[in-house]
C-alpha cells in the first residue's frame, strides 16, 4: 500500500494524528526486534531465524488446529510463555469476534498482567491493531470495534450478566472463588457459534482442573519452565530454578505436574477442599489474630503474614494471606494493615532465631501509625521451644478433624501446607509459620477456656477501632472536655 503527501494533505487532523501514532508504533516494533507470533514453520521452537528474527511462537504455543475443542488449557510451568500465549490467542480472536471476555485472579492481576504487563496484549499487538485500553470502563476497544471486557475472578458475581463468544482465563488454579467465579464465567460464554476459552495456568490438583482434564473437549498442552528457558533472565535461573529443581513444588510450579496428595505431607488437599467455605458461610467469630513469621525465622526469604479466625464452635478459618518479601520495616505495616483490615485483637509473632529487632520494629511502627499515647503495640512474641514438626502437628489434626476452614482459596498457602514433609525437610515454609502461630494462639486460648466459649462474645463489628485506639480516642474526649 502506497501513502502520497495528497493522500495525507486530505486527511482531517484528528486521523492524520492517527496514523503519525500508527506509525511510529509501526517504526517501535520493528526497532525492539518484534516479529509475528506464528511465523509458519512446522514443529518450530520460537527461536529467531531466517524470516522470524525475532522470539515467537513454539510450536505448543499455537491453538490446535481441529475444530474439536471447547477449552484449550495451557497446563504449564512458571516462564513457560503461558501469558505471552494468552495474549496472542485474544488478539486473534479480536479480529473476528466482538466480545471477549479476560478474568485473572483479581482486578489487579488482569490490569498488571493480562492487559499492561510486558507479555500482555497491549505489549503484544501489532500496531495497526493495538487496541485502545479503557480503564475506567475496564475494557479494551480494537480498531475494528472488537470489545475485550476485563473482570476479577475474586468478584464473581460480577459475571452474571455479560455474555461473550470466548475468554482468556488466566492462573485459573489460584482463583480465590474458583467454583463460583468459573460457573459465572461458563454461564456467559453463549455468544456466536462456538464460544471457547483459553486456559493458562500453573497446576494444581484441584477438582476443577481434574475434570477439564477428563473432558474430551479439552485440548490439553502441557509445558515446563525449561522449554522457555533460552528468554528467562539469569537471575531467576539462579534464584528459582536452582533452588527448587527437583524438589516436590518444583515438580509443580517448573515441571507443571499435577501432583497428588503427598503421602508424609502435613495436610492433604483433599481435607482442605472438603472444609473450604465461602466468606457468607463463616459464623461470628470471638476472635481474630494475625500470625507472623518474619523471613529468616523459617525456610524461605517471605514473611508470614496469615489472618486466622475463631467461632464459638471452635473451629479456626483461614481468612488472609498477605505474605510477601517484605523489609522489616514494610512487614511491620503490613502487620499492621491486616490487623484494621480484618479487625483482628493481635499480631502473634515468631522472634526465635536471635530476632530481638522483631519487637522493636513492630513497637516503633506501632507509635509511628498511631502515636505515643496509643498505648503498647498489640503483638504477642512466640519464642517456641518445640521445633516445627512439633509445633504443627496439633494444627495437622484440627484439618483432619475438619475444624480448619479456608475462607475461598489461598494457593500458596496451600501449596506449603499440602507439599511439605517434616520428615524430609525440617524447615517448615514461611506461610505455614504464620498460620501455625495464629491457630496455636486460639487453640491455647481454647484450652485455658476450658473448651468452654461464650457464644454471645462476637468480635467487635468492621469499622470499630481496634481497643488500644479506642481507649486513646477515650482519652483524648476525657481532657478535651
Amino acid at each position: 500500500m502506497t501513502v502520497t503527501r495528497a493522500d495525507l494533505e486530505r486527511l482531517p487532523p484528528d486521523q492524520l494524528r492517527l496514523f503519525v501514532d500508527s506509525l511510529e508504533q509501526v517504526v517501535s516494533d520493528r526497532e525492539s526486534g518484534k516479529v509475528p507470533w506464528r511465523c509458519g514453520v512446522p514443529g518450530c521452537d520460537g527461536l529467531p531465524h531466517p524470516g522470524s528474527r525475532g522470539p515467537h511462537a513454539r510450536a505448543n504455543q499455537l491453538p490446535p488446529t481441529d475444530d474439536d475443542w471447547d477449552n484449550w488449557l495451557l497446563l504449564a510451568g512458571r516462564g513457560y510463555g503461558k501469558t505471552r500465549t494468552g495474549a496472542e490467542w485474544s488478539i486473534e480472536q479480536a479480529r473476528t469476534l466482538p466480545r471477549g471476555a479476560l478474568i485473572g485472579p483479581t482486578a489487579a492481576d488482569t490490569r498488571d498482567i493480562l492487559v499492561e504487563g510486558e507479555s500482555g496484549i497491549m505489549a503484544c499487538a501489532p500496531a495497526t491493531f493495538r487496541p485502545e485500553y479503557q480503564p475506567s470502563k475496564r475494557r479494551l476497544v480494537y480498531p475494528n470495534g472488537a470489545i475485550q471486557s476485563c473482570y476479577s475472578a475474586d468478584e464473581p458475581d460480577r459475571l452474571r450478566g455479560p455474555q461473550h463468544h470466548y475468554g482468556w482465563f488466566d492462573e485459573l488454579a489460584a482463583w480465590r472463588y474458583l467454583q463460583a467465579a468459573w460457573d459465572m464465567a461458563q454461564m456467559g460464554m453463549r455468544l456466536g457459534d462456538h464460544p471457547r476459552i483459553c486456559i493458562t495456568t500453573t497446576p494444581r490438583p484441584l477438582p476443577i482442573i481434574k475434570g477439564l482434564l477428563k473432558d474430551e473437549r479439552t485440548a490439553v498442552v502441557r509445558g515446563s519452565t525449561y522449554e522457555n528457558i533460552h528468554n528467562l533472565a539469569a537471575t531467576f535461573k539462579r534464584a528459582v530454578i536452582a533452588k527448587y529443581a527437583g524438589t516436590t513444588l518444583g515438580r509443580q510450579e517448573l515441571d507443571a505436574e499435577v501432583l497428588e496428595d503427598l503421602p508424609g505431607a502435613l495436610v492433604a488437599r483433599a481435607l482442605i477442599d472438603q472444609h473450604r467455605v465461602t466468606a457468607d458461610q463463616v459464623p461470628e467469630l470471638i476472635s481474630i489474630v494475625v500470625g507472623m513469621d518474619p523471613a529468616g525465622t523459617g525456610k524461605g526469604d517471605e514473611t508470614g503474614l496469615v489472618v486466622t479466625g475463631w467461632s464459638a464452635d471452635r473451629h479456626h478459618y483461614v481468612l488472609a494471606d498477605g505474605s510477601r518479601k517484605l523489609t522489616p520495616e514494610r512487614a511491620a505495616r503490613a502487620a499492621y494493615a491486616l490487623l484494621e483490615q480484618y479487625q483482628a485483637a493481635k499480631v502473634i509473632v515468631e522472634d526465635n532465631g536471635g530476632k530481638d529487632w522483631i519487637g522493636v520494629v513492630l513497637e516503633r511502627v506501632w507509635r509511628d501509625l498511631h502515636g505515643d499515647d496509643a498505648g503498647p503495640a498489640p503483638v504477642r512474641r512466640v519464642n517456641a521451644s518445640q521445633g516445627k514438626k512439633l509445633r504443627a502437628q496439633p494444627v495437622a489434626m484440627l484439618y483432619e478433624q475438619g475444624r480448619v476452614h479456608h475462607v475461598g482459596s489461598h494457593p500458596e498457602l496451600e501449596d506449603q501446607l499440602t507439599t511439605w514433609i517434616p520428615e524430609e525437610d525440617p524447615g517448615s515454609p514461611d506461610r505455614l509459620d504464620g498460620l501455625v502461630h495464629a491457630v496455636t494462639h486460639h487453640m491455647k486460648r481454647d484450652r485455658a477456656a476450658g473448651a468452654v466459649v461464650n457464644p454471645h462474645r462476637a468480635v467487635r463489628k468492621p469499622g470499630a477501632a481496634h481497643p488500644a485506639l479506642a481507649a486513646r480516642q477515650r482519652a483524648t474526649q476525657r481532657r478535651a472536655s
